[in-house]
């Protein structure tokens, strides 16, 4: 007799595990990322299923996308501050946002070809879902949280560090992002802080892209579009920026 509470065996037997009906490919990626059996196999599968095609709603992607943002940023951060000891946090802070940004988890996801691996629905392939910077970063970070469920912490650590490496490589002196340097081109010039205007938000609720206008108090704008608020701030600022060394930006 099944324990109160417990799903009957019947259930659980007719449920499908997330790897069952994952081709070669998929195999092959397991087997790189050490999770090519039982609990790993199923995390990796889980961390490679968009919304759209989870059967209920926990079976999705999101939740591990949740957790391996925070690992990546732990590793990430971890690993900055051994490498820059003698740097204060204010310098350390734009490296950590280059290098944990969306753009920078979607390369990573490229170099392990995980758009190939991605279970979704027919409707969102034909649109090009598998290519979409925001669902290969979601990916991303839901494989980095899987790796660190199944194999721990150490072994995300190494496994981050090395698919990084590229990243990490091509910082040379702190990044200093158009936000601040557009922030630096007002005080330098007396005025206020520039105003960030969100314009536009369309797109689905699991991809949207926003419009953003960057704006000095004298009235000149610009604005610029991203995948996130953030990166539409930033492109806003260095459109500013360029009309601004131009000297024509519209008032």
């Amino acid at each position: 007799m099944a324990a109160q509470g417990s799903e009957p065996v019947s259930g659980r037997a007719a449920r499908r595990r997330p790897s069952e009906g994952r081709g070669a490919g998929f195999a092959a990626l397991a087997v790189r990322l050490g999770m090519e059996e039982g609990e790993g196999r199923d995390l990796l599968a889980e961390a490679l299923t968009h919304q759209s095609a989870a059967s209920r709603p926990g079976d999705s992607n999101q939740r591990l996308e949740f957790l391996g943002d925070r690992v990546l940023g732990l590793v990430v951060a971890e690993e900055l501050s051994r490498l820059h000891p003698e740097e204060s946090e204010s310098l350390l802070a734009p490296r950590l946002n280059q290098l944990v940004r969306r753009e920078a988890c979607a390369e990573s996801a490229a170099r392990l070809d995980l758009g190939e691996h991605l279970r979704m629905a027919r409707s969102e392939v034909m649109t090009g879902g598998k290519r979409k910077l925001t669902l290969l970063a979601d990916a991303m970070e839901a494989v980095i949280a899987a790796v660190y469920l199944a194999r721990g912490l150490d072994a995300a650590r190494d496994f981050v560090l090395d698919l990084w490496a590229p990243l990490f490589d091509a910082q040379g002196s702190p990044p200093q992002d158009s936000k601040t340097r557009l922030q630096e081109w007002a005080q330098a010039r007396a005025l206020p802080p520039p105003f960030y205007d969100l314009s536009e938000r369309d797109g689905p609720d699991h991809a949207p892209h926003f419009t953003i206008s960057a704006r000095l108090s004298d009235g000149r704008s610009a604005s610029g579009r991203g995948a996130s608020k953030r990166a539409a701030e930033q492109s806003a600022a260095a459109a500013l920026l360029n009309l601004l060394r131009a000297g024509d930006a519209p008032s």
